[in-house]
């Protein structure tokens, strides 16, 4: 079974999903860490293979990892503490607001099919969620 990261290990690894090019000092300031504390889980997230490359992301389709649109129905007024806690999954790459039957999409990006799952019920326990349906994206086929 695969190791739980810690909060603190999610945000680190969110964060560089957002800049991976960033420096450690730039990673402390951003998730309010000491520079010492995000090196040492840094370099232990690479030690145990967390972490196996820092690479880039470019337009073009990218080989293995999962990526997926969730439409998400709010109840009432919960909006802004749904997004706040959205905001702090790591997978969690884009959110949006949106008209029609959903109120928001939410953008997932993660390396495997069991991690994709661990977001789907992590974001329908968000007090506020009421409904959600995703789409996992499989090909890139124009624009």
């Amino acid at each position: 079974m695969a190791e739980i990261l810690s909060e603190t290990d999610r945000a680190l690894i969110g964060a560089l999903r957002g800049n991976g090019r960033a420096s450690v000092t730039e990673l402390a300031h951003g998730l309010g860490l000491s520079r010492t504390t995000v090196k040492t889980r840094l370099d232990a997230l690479v030690d145990s293979g967390k972490i196996r490359r820092f690479t880039i992301e470019t337009d073009t389709d990218v080989e293995g990892g999962v990526r997926a649109i969730t439409m998400v129905e709010l109840q009432g007024s919960m909006s802004r503490g749904v997004i706040r806690t959205l905001s702090r999954l790591p997978e969690v790459s884009a959110i949006h607001s949106t008209n029609g039957a959903w109120d928001l999409v939410v953008e997932i990006r993660t390396d495997s099919l069991a991690a994709f799952d661990l977001v789907l019920r992590a974001i329908r326990d968000v007090p506020g969620v009421v409904n959600s349906e995703s789409s996992i994206l499989l090909s890139h086929v124009g624009g």
